[in-house]
């Protein structure tokens, strides 16, 4: 959540900072704002609520002009969203500002202490607390300098007593929670200071100038040599360079990575929306994803980021994921690969109750993280309680040099590029399909697939970006006439059994992030149990109703669903089901039929959570809604 962009170098800084915000929209904000400085007036600040259009009028309005600055997009945790609770805050003299990302757990105790001493506050937010802290440091310090040296000390010229990134090295050794943040001063000029504890930043090495960033889609156009920053580490920008250290000022090399996207996969590519561009690009997704880790001769499975042995696999006593939100879908279906498969219980839970449950101790556990951007605070802190037990962990992950990666003993990175569209479309599908993998490697290596068997998935597997190249070539235009029909009503439902079930909840999930209408996602065989009360002539009723027929456990989930249909309807609920081609028994049931092709049991999620995405996408659109930055969202929830 969150965008920072800041810059040092011979290019007009405004533009510079603009364009790198505008990059990184994706990751949802309802406030914008610029600071910079090396210019005769000094500091200079603009900020405006809303989108960052609104922040351009404003420059436009007001224009300003420095060597170095940052910029910001806010998304509201304290605070309305305002021009006042906007990125930057200023400090107390109005020449030090700071953005930030992530919270301060103990700001309203640094708060008070600082209002004791004599601070006024402009905003409600958290951060303007750490503007101040460092400013209070600041004068800490003018004060030892004056008692040291007397008058001829306060008489020098205004300037730092100690260097910026000092004071805020002893800044961050008062905040308790999660930050990135970065600082400027009018009084140190062409210097940028960044620390992280928690949330991502990065800083990019160019040819004689210099970035920082919340993301790398904000200076990939810039530069491809990028510093991740860890936790723990300040790092100091001037014209010169940039020099690394940690809170305590020990010196840390610079550990820089070449990336190797291509800027313009974050272009829309001819597409309305962000979200279709990546719906349609899950075929890409997934054969990236399993590019070079199968074998479709002899269907084994290679994953050689994993640095958990084989022994180890084999004398696991569970796999505990831990996720949210789409990820913890992607986690529920995993459960029934790894469990089928590998015949290895797995636990699921959602990250952010993980650790607050008082786990048990297992180090022959193994865990899973799955995280599409892999600062998903809430999954690091249930990475964190699970190393404290012993376990070791794999990531499956989508950005390569992730925080959860580099604490991970092994990371299966799905390969599905940049996602900008907030709700998450080929991530999940590439997230299925790492775990699809995971689920045959296991398997193999615990001897319970026989190698014909491992054929013939690795064989399927090879088969579904094709099959979901046709889904989008057929469904497309259905889902469009569908959101005509659907688009006006208040609720929806989604009904799924086994591993089905967690495509239905993704499925309410997608419609509800963009379209804004509720929706909730059901085991269909709990309809009798209560939902069954909800079924009117007003009520849509999704049902995932498809069948592998060599798979009489597959076959007999799908008869039981046909039943749950026939509740539906003779309760005059209104039917769209997911079907297998060829179902021409469905088609007498239900009032609308999306078929998608026949595959194994265990690959079918993959295939049914497309349609539920063009369904979502098309509604969405119909309705009005902004669709790649639905409101009140983020797309890297990097606070608890």
């Amino acid at each position: 959540m969150c965008g920072i962009v800041g810059y040092i170098g011979p290019q007009p800084v405004v533009p510079v900072i603009i364009e790198g915000l505008r990059r990184l929209e994706y990751r949802g904000y309802d406030s914008a704002g610029i600071a910079v400085a090396g210019n005769s007036s000094g500091l200079e600040l603009r900020r405006a609520p809303g989108k960052l259009r609104n922040l351009e009028t404003v420059i436009a309005d007001n224009p300003i002009h420095g060597t170095f600055g940052i910029g910001h997009t806010r998304w509201a945790t304290h605070g309305r969203p305002s021009e006042e609770n906007a990125h930057p805050h200023r400090d107390g003299s109005g020449t030090l500002v700071v953005v930030h990302n992530g919270i301060v757990e103990n700001y309203i105790a640094l708060k008070r202490e600082l209002i004791a001493a004599g601070h006024k506050f402009a905003s409600e937010t958290d951060t303007e607390i750490i503007a101040h802290l460092i400013e209070q440091e600041i004068a800490n310090a003018q004060k030892s300098v004056i008692s040291t040296g007397g008058a001829a000390a306060a008489e020098k010229p205004a300037s730092l007593p100690i260097p910026l990134e000092e004071a805020v090295r002893r800044a961050v050794h008062r905040l308790t929670g999660a930050f990135a943040i970065g600082v400027l001063s009018a009084n140190e000029p062409d210097k940028l200071v960044a620390a992280r504890m928690g949330p991502p930043a990065v800083i990019g090495i160019g040819e004689g100038e210099f970035f920082l960033a919340s993301d790398v889609p904000g200076i990939l156009h810039h530069t491809r040599n990028i510093h991740f920053l860890a936790d723990g580490e300040l790092a100091v920008l001037t014209r010169e360079g940039v020099t690394l250290s940690d809170f305590d000022g020990k010196p840390l090399p610079l550990k820089i990575q070449r990336i190797t996207w291509d800027p313009i996969m974050a272009e829309k590519a001819g597409y309305k929306h962000f979200m279709l561009k990546e719906i349609n690009e899950q075929p890409r997704a997934i054969r990236d994803t399993t590019l070079g880790r199968v074998s479709l001769e002899t269907g084994h499975v290679f994953l050689d980021n994993l640095d958990i042995t084989d022994a180890e696999l084999r004398s696991a006593t569970q796999i505990t994921i831990a996720a949210c939100g789409t990820s913890w879908h992607a986690g529920l279906a995993g459960k029934f690969m790894i469990e089928r498969l590998a015949r290895l219980p797995v636990d699921v839970d959602y990250a952010s109750e993980y650790r607050y449950r008082d786990p048990i101790s297992d180090p022959h556990a193994i865990g899973l993280l799955i995280t599409q951007s892999g600062e998903t605070a809430d999954t690091i802190a249930a990475q964190s309680e699970l190393i404290a037990k012993g376990s070791k962990t794999i990531a499956i992950c989508n950005v390569v040099g992730a925080a959860v990666t580099r604490r991970a003993q092994g990371t299966i990175t799905t390969n599905a590029g940049p996602e900008i569209g907030v709700a998450s479309t080929k991530a999940f599908t590439a997230q299925l399909t790492a775990l699809f993998v995971l689920a045959l490697h296991l398997a193999q290596v615990r001897g319970t697939i026989t190698d014909a068997e491992s054929l013939r998935l690795v064989d399927e597997l090879s088969k579904v970006p094709a099959k979901i190249e046709d889904i989008l070539r057929s469904v497309d235009a259905q889902c469009f006439e569908l959101a005509k029909v659907f688009h006006t009503v208040n609720d929806f439902l989604f009904l799924g059994r086994g591993i089905h079930y967690p495509i239905a909840l993704e499925g309410a999930l997608k419609l509800k992030e963009i379209s804004y209408i509720h929706a909730e996602g059901y085991p269909a065989g709990e309809m009798k149990h209560g939902p069954n009360a909800l079924i009117d002539e007003s009520l849509p009723v999704v049902c995932i109703a498809t069948k592998d027929p060599n798979d009489p456990s597959s076959v007999l989930k799908y008869e039981k669903t046909l039943s749950n249909i026939q509740e539906v309807t003779a309760r005059s609920g209104r039917v769209i089901a997911i079907a297998i081609e060829g179902d021409e028994e469905i088609k007498h049931l239900v009032e609308h039929t999306i078929q998608i092709p026949q595959a194994p049991e265990l690959l079918l999620p993959i295939l049914e959570v497309v349609p539920l995405q063009l369904l979502a996408y098309h509604i969405a659109v119909r309705r009005g809604c902004d669709v790649d930055q639905p409101r009140n969202l983020a797309k890297s929830v990097t606070v608890e």
